[in-house]
């Protein structure tokens, strides 16, 4: 949901304080109906009204419903416009490209986009910025983000090394042994997807080189093909050790897999993801571990950024990338910390 061309070793920024609270596609119509949402302003909202428009990847991935719930309480506390806009479902370029295209003909005085693409999607943050509309990135990022006003994300590089310590921890890593791991991903490119896959083969080598990653495979954030990807792992590698499922969508279907073999407890699952069903499969043992994010807090910070360029032209106090602290949840994880960072929508 689902990390490429650029990995995250580019990404090092301040990391937001107060930020380690962590709470994070059937295809659309070329013409999608806009959503939007608008609250009366504060005091301290701008004079001028503002419209932002938010284009994610795929609007029935939990990670962007809570990104939603973050993105429209912070325009409602700015008095801002909101336009929501995403594919239903399918997590892909060629699905989002004409929603960011829909919304760029509104004319908003703002666009946070989640590129799907960090390659096909630098035309589209080269046509808002023609247009005079400033561009944030949330969660995944354009190759290029000279022409990005800022870049938040969570920290997918360390939440991929978390992975593999999570792993190595729930099957019994010692020197010398050989263990074989596979790992589920939304898309080849996605920025997240990479930089997690990166942090998780970096830990891997240089701290458990008896685990072995035997295959990969990717399910365009549909947990249907995660399970088949799944399902089709279990038969063929009946030695496999454990599965690490890189995001949310992933983790979701290789969780129904396992419960449909039989294999609950005996392969490792480690995912990506606080999704609510997800986090009650922690204490009924499914889930190793799940490594959450913050989808809210990035949200706030992309229409705080937008707000403060928009009014005052000025970029100062703004970070041009921003990265936010992540948490693994597991069995030892309190009640009170499981709810407190299991995505809300």
């Amino acid at each position: 949901m689902l990390g490429l061309r650029t990995s995250s070793s580019a990404v090092r920024g301040l990391v937001i304080a107060g930020a380690a609270s962590v709470v994070l596609a059937a295809c659309g119509s070329s013409t999608p109906a806009p959503s939007t949402s608008s609250a009366a302003p504060e005091s301290s909202a701008p004079a001028k009204s503002l419209t932002i428009a938010f284009v994610m990847g795929a609007e029935a991935d939990p990670f962007f419903k809570a990104m939603k719930v973050g993105a429209e309480a912070e325009a409602a506390a700015k008095g801002v416009t909101l336009i929501w806009q995403g594919d239903p479902s399918q997590y892909s370029p060629a699905t989002q490209i004409p929603f960011v295209d829909q919304v760029l003909a509104q004319h908003p005085d703002g666009l946070v986009l989640i590129p799907t693409d960090p390659d096909a999607l630098q035309a589209s943050v080269a046509k808002a910025t023609a247009a005079g509309i400033p561009v944030v990135n949330v969660d995944t990022h354009v190759t290029d983000l000279t022409d990005v006003l800022s870049f938040i994300t969570g920290d997918n590089t360390d939440g991929g090394a978390k992975a593999a310590d999570a792993m190595a921890a729930a099957i019994g890593y010692t020197d010398g042994g050989k263990y074989k791991v596979v790992v589920g991903l939304t898309s080849a490119t996605a920025t997240t997807n990479v930089a997690r896959l990166e942090g998780f083969k970096a830990a891997i080598a240089s701290k458990y080189p008896g685990i072995e990653i035997v295959d990969v495979a990717y399910s365009q954030s549909q947990p249907a093909t995660a399970n088949t990807n799944v399902s089709n792992w279990l038969t063929k590698y009946p030695d496999l050790n454990g599965i690490f499922a890189i995001d949310g969508t992933n983790a979701t279907g290789a969780a129904s897999a396992l419960q449909a073999k039989g294999l609950t407890g005996k392969v490792a699952l480690v995912g990506y993801d606080a999704y609510p069903d997800n986090v009650a499969k922690i204490k009924a043992g499914i889930f190793t571990a799940l490594i959450a994010q913050d989808p809210a807090a990035e949200a706030k910070q992309a229409i705080d950024d937008l707000v403060q360029f928009i009014t005052t032209k000025d970029k100062a106090g703004i970070v041009h990338e921003v990265v936010i602290p992540n948490v693994v949840l597991d069995k030892n994880t309190s009640d009170a910390d499981l709810a407190k960072y299991t995505y809300v929508s």
